[in-house]
């Protein structure tokens, strides 16, 4: 059950009875309904209220155990008198409550018709945009000048303590006022008391505000745009009222439970932040598991690393001799643990000579398995290199990654003549593309498709493709785990600010874990 729906259930149960114990000893609301009708009569004698259009409004329960509601005009005659159980929200009252409608509980100031002229300064202006669900909204302030709210008394002063209910745009919106003086826009009214007797504002702030009653405003509300509630219409809709006494302990209940369920909504809102992360959180903590070789148990019958490195060194000699790869610049870089535990590297050229190993285990970002080991990415991938397009080809540009799963999408056919001045790489099946161009949004991929023409990818790609036995698989999955972004979205390493990127001088000096080919 969400916060919301909680609170909703502990008013429903608020209005029905069912929250704290009745007592026999209370005085029955019938009563408090009773002088409420004294002190309106007084304000009607004294030209501060006017009587109901229509009569005025007294529910009972008929000795049938139904609740009936009559009309009494002004000089106390009964106008009318009939059974009103298929109009109340529901039949059955505790013992000791009442129905009764809206206008027989509360005094109406209505401001509809008198548009408010803005002052810069003067009395507070409450709006329909300051009013929310229980509380008011301070952030908005506009003013009338004294000289208009002088005027606007004529139809009444709202005082704190009273109910602000919005009639439209947003409609059904309740607060307390807290102001000791404001004036109401014309989508306010102001709920008021009958002079000093009515019900406890603070509990029916809540009543208003609950489905009760907020399921008569929407089903009474008219209009197509934005849907309001006239106050004629408003006046005659039911609430149920306990005794007073009652309420009070009403409120007391609910203050106690409210809290509660606020703190309840804050762990539900930490809950949902937590759901909504978690996938995302969990993938990377596998990715980060999975080249550490944390993620499945070692197996000493595997062939080691470094069988598969050296095969990948004699494939690319062997590339280097035909012509189809560039000897790395300053030589092969061979990374070994020395005697006292430390990782090396050390360069290769072209003759076998070797360079003085210089420490880099200020560089390795993680412990491996003893039988991984750690290379230069340069070392073990293959750049197919660039070339303009001569016919028509497959597009591969950034837009046709899917960067949540890592997919390759769909590429577009191009003519050479339209080719985009990107559109340079060459690719191949099984070859990962990697976007050096804002690295931290992942849009990298395995080729994992043939094609019906010759395959070009942006320049904003690194072609990567693998040499004998390193998998696609694992150096995808290496590019995307939180390690490699620590990498690749360095200050030193992804330069620019709008679009930072990593050069590939950069990206394939990337120290790569390698791992036997029978892990992945």
């Amino acid at each position: 059950m969400k916060a919301k729906d909680l609170k909703n259930s502990i008013l429903q149960m608020a209005i029905e009875g069912k929250l704290v114990p009745q007592d026999p000893s209370d005085e029955p609301a019938s009563v408090l309904l009773e002088r409420i009708r004294e002190e309106k009569h007084k304000l009607i004698a004294e030209g501060k209220a006017k009587f109901p259009k229509g009569g005025e409004s007294i529910i009972y329960i008929g000795s049938d155990g139904s609740p009936y509601e009559k009309k009494v005009d002004a000089k106390g005659r009964v106008t009318s008198d009939k059974c009103i159980a298929n109009e109340v929200p529901f039949e059955e009252l505790p013992e000791g409550w009442a129905w009764a409608r809206l206008e027989t509980v509360y005094n109406f100031i209505d401001y509809r018709g008198k548009t408010p002229h803005k002052s810069p300064s003067g009395v507070r202006l409450m709006t329909a945009s300051n009013i929310r669900q229980g509380y008011i909204d301070y952030t908005r302030e506009e003013y009338i000048s004294e000289d208009e709210y002088a005027t606007r008394l004529s139809r009444g002063e709202t005082h704190r303590g009273d109910l602000l209910f919005t009639t439209e745009a947003p409609m059904g919106y309740c607060a307390i006022c807290e102001m000791k003086r404001c004036s109401c826009g014309q989508r306010v009214i102001t709920l008021q008391n009958y002079g000093t007797v009515g019900p406890d504002n603070a509990l029916f702030c809540q009543i208003i505000l609950s489905p009760l009653f907020q399921i008569q405003v929407k089903d009474h509300a008219t209009g197509t745009t934005a849907k309001g509630i006239k106050a004629a219409v408003l006046k005659e809709l039911f609430l149920p009222i306990p005794p007073l006494a009652e309420q009070r302990r009403i409120v007391e209940r609910v203050n106690e439970l409210m809290p509660l369920v606020e703190e309840y909504g804050e762990l539900e809102d930490a809950r949902e932040e937590l759901d909504a992360a978690l996938p995302g959180r969990l993938r990377k903590s596998v990715l980060q598991l999975a080249v550490q070789g944390g993620l499945v148990p070692q197996d000493p019958a595997d062939e080691p690393a470094g069988v598969l490195l050296e095969r990948i060194r004699g494939q690319r000699r062997q590339l280097v001799a035909e012509g189809e790869m560039k000897a790395p610049k300053g030589g092969e870089s061979i990374i070994f643990a020395g005697s006292d535990g430390r990782r090396y590297e050390k360069r290769v050229d072209a003759r076998g000579r070797e360079s003085e190993p210089v420490c880099i285990e200020d560089e390795i970002p993680f412990e491996i398995p003893e039988s991984w080991e750690w290379r230069r990415l340069g070392s073990l991938v293959l750049n197919r290199g660039q070339k303009r397009p001569e016919a028509r080809f497959a597009y591969i540009d950034i837009s046709s990654i899917d960067n949540v799963n890592q997919k390759l999408g769909q590429e577009t056919v191009i003519n050479a003549a339209d080719a985009p001045s990107r559109a340079r790489k060459l690719v191949a099946k099984n070859d990962v593309l990697y976007a050096t161009v804002r690295p931290y949004l992942h849009n990298a991929c395995i080729v994992d498709k043939d094609f019906n023409i010759k395959p070009i990818a942006s320049t904003g790609f690194a072609v990567l493709s693998c040499l004998d036995g390193f998998l696609p698989s694992f150096l995808l999955y290496f590019l995307v785990s939180p390690s490699f972004d620590s990498y690749a979205n360095a200050n030193e390493n992804a330069k620019g600010v709008a679009y930072p990127a990593i050069n590939d001088n950069r990206l394939y000096r990337a120290l790569v874990p390698v791992v036997s080919a029978g892990l992945f």
